[in-house]
């Protein structure tokens, strides 16, 4: 399996989508299901983590009191 560390968030996202199916779908193991459970909470996390950081990158644009525009970083 690919080091968690090194996914992009939509391989996660991905991975975890496939984690849900196989769970609903109730044709693995019990011991398979607690595994890819366990998977599932580790790349939660790792999606978490990932927006939280994206979060803080985020640009948005501040209004001036001339009217204009800045664009500023939201590092809060």
């Amino acid at each position: 399996m690919t080091t968690k560390k090194k996914l992009t968030f939509e391989q996660a996202l991905s991975r975890l989508e496939e984690i849900v199916s196989q769970l609903e779908s109730g044709e693995i193991s019990l011991e398979e299901s607690l595994k890819s459970f366990e998977e599932g909470k580790q790349l939660v996390k790792l999606c978490l983590t990932k927006l939280e950081e994206a979060e803080k990158k985020i640009q948005k644009l501040e209004a001036k009191p001339d009217g204009s525009f800045e664009l500023t970083t939201d590092e809060a």
